[in-house]
C-alpha cells in the first residue's frame, strides 16, 4: 500500500474513543503513512497532554488543538474553516472524523483535492434516540450528513445496524472493524494488597450504570455481604454518586479515584465491573479479558459480539438486582470465574487484536480511494 497522508479528527482527546485514534494513527504511521491529528484543546487535562506529546514525533503531519465545543454553535464554522486549511495544507488523502463532532468536521470540510472522507461515530449520536429533542437534532445532523461521507467504519456490527436503523441506509462503503488490543496488554496484572473486591474504570456519568453498580453493592451489603469497590474515572455525573454512596452508607466500601491507565487501574479491584446502559464496542471489556481479569458486564452494544459464544454470562442493563447476583456468582464459584475468564482471553487474543483493527480500517481506506478514482472524483 503507498503512503498515504491521513489526517484524525476528533473532539474529546478521553476514553475509548482516544485510545481507539492513538493506537491507529501510532500504527498507520509504524506503517510508513504520514499522519496527523485534530482534536480539542480544552479537554483531556494533563493526561492528555502527556499522551500526545509522546505521540507527536511518529505524526509527521503534526498535532493541531484548537477548541471544540461539545454542542454546535458559531465557532463551529471558524473550526470548520481551520480543519479545511489543514486538509489542504498536508495534502490529505484521507481526512478519518472520530465522533459526531470529529465526523461532522470530516465530512463538511471542502479541500482543493478530493481527500476520501471516513468516519466512525464510536456511539457518539448513535447513544440517542427519536425520543427527545436533543435526539432528533443528533441524528436529523447525521442524516443531512450521511452524502458527504465516502467510507463509514463501524467498531462493532451492534453499531452499524443502529446506524441504519436510527439514520438510514449508507449509500457508501460500510465496514465493521473491531478495536483491537496489543500483545503488551495480555501480560497479567497483579493486584495490591489492598485491592478491593470489585473495580470500574470509566467515565463517571448514568450511561456507564455507575448508578447501578452502587445499588448493587447496597444490595449485598444488606445481606450482610461486605463487599468493596474502587471507582476510576472522573465525569460530569461524579458528585451524584458521590452523594449515593454517602447516602446508602458505603462510604467506606467504595473508594473514588480520579483518571489513570487502565493497567493501572486494574491493579486496585480483583472483578472488573462494566454496568453500563450503552455502549458500542468498549475497551476496557478488551483491556480487562486481556489481562486475565474476571469481568462482569452487561449485555448492551457490541460487548456480545466479544464474548461470542460466553454471551450468557452478561446481565441485563439497568438491574440492580441482576448485577448483585452476578457478582455473588463470580466470588462464590471461582472455578467457573476462572475457566470464563480464560475463555473470553483466548477469545480476545483471536480475534481483537491492533493488527487486525489497522488491517481493516487501511483496507477500507484503499478500497475507498480505488472507488473515487474509478468515479474520476480524485
Amino acid at each position: 500500500m503507498e503512503p498515504l497522508n491521513i489526517l484524525h479528527v476528533f473532539r474529546a482527546p478521553v476514553g475509548g474513543l482516544f485510545r481507539h485514534v492513538h493506537d491507529l494513527a501510532a500504527e498507520q504511521a509504524a506503517r510508513g503513512h504520514r499522519v496527523g491529528l485534530i482534536a480539542d484543546s480544552k479537554t483531556g487535562g494533563a493526561r492528555a497532554e502527556k499522551i500526545l506529546a509522546e505521540l507527536a514525533p511518529k505524526l509527521s503531519l503534526g498535532v493541531l488543538r484548537m477548541p471544540m465545543s461539545r454542542h454546535a454553535g458559531l465557532s463551529d464554522i471558524i473550526n470548520l474553516v481551520r480543519v479545511t486549511k489543514r486538509i489542504k495544507d498536508v495534502d490529505a488523502d484521507i481526512v478519518h472524523g472520530h465522533g459526531a463532532k470529529g465526523g461532522a468536521y470530516a465530512r463538511l470540510a471542502f479541500d482543493h483535492r478530493r481527500a476520501a472522507r471516513a468516519y466512525t461515530p464510536h456511539g457518539g449520536s448513535l447513544l440517542f434516540g427519536r425520543d427527545s429533542l436533543t435526539g432528533n437534532i443528533y441524528l436529523g445532523a447525521e442524516k443531512l450528513l450521511m452524502p458527504r461521507g465516502d467510507l463509514y467504519l463501524f467498531e462493532s456490527a451492534f453499531s452499524a445496524e443502529a446506524f441504519r436503523r436510527k439514520i438510514g441506509r449508507v449509500d457508501a462503503l460500510v465496514r465493521v472493524v473491531h478495536n483491537g488490543v496489543s500483545r503488551q496488554e495480555f501480560e497479567p496484572v497483579a493486584v495490591e494488597p489492598d485491592a478491593t473486591d470489585l473495580i470500574f474504570l470509566g467515565e463517571l456519568r448514568m450511561l456507564k450504570g455507575v448508578d447501578v453498580l452502587i445499588d448493587a453493592i447496597a444490595q449485598l451489603h444488606r445481606k450482610s455481604r461486605g463487599v468493596t469497590a474502587t471507582l476510576v474515572g472522573d465525569g460530569p455525573d461524579r458528585a451524584l454518586f458521590q452523594e449515593q454512596v454517602e447516602r446508602l452508607g458505603l462510604a467506606q466500601a467504595i473508594r473514588f479515584t480520579g483518571a489513570m491507565p487502565a493497567r493501572q487501574a486494574l491493579r486496585l479491584g480483583r472483578i472488573m465491573m462494566v454496568p453500563s446502559r450503552a455502549e458500542s464496542l468498549p475497551y476496557v471489556v478488551l483491556e480487562t479479558a486481556a489481562a486475565g481479569k474476571p469481568i462482569i458486564t452487561t449485555q448492551v452494544g457490541g460487548i456480545p459480539e466479544i464474548f461470542g459464544p460466553l454471551a450468557d454470562r452478561l446481565v441485563p442493563s439497568d438491574d440492580a438486582w441482576a448485577l448483585a447476583a452476578a457478582i455473588e456468582r463470580t466470588l462464590d464459584q471461582p472455578d467457573a470465574t476462572a475457566h470464563a475468564t480464560a475463555a473470553l482471553r483466548e477469545r480476545v487474543a483471536a480475534g481483537f487484536s491492533v493488527d487486525s483493527m489497522v488491517d481493516g480500517v487501511l483496507g477500507g481506506y484503499q478500497e475507498v480511494l480505488d472507488v473515487l478514482r474509478r468515479k474520476g472524483r480524485r
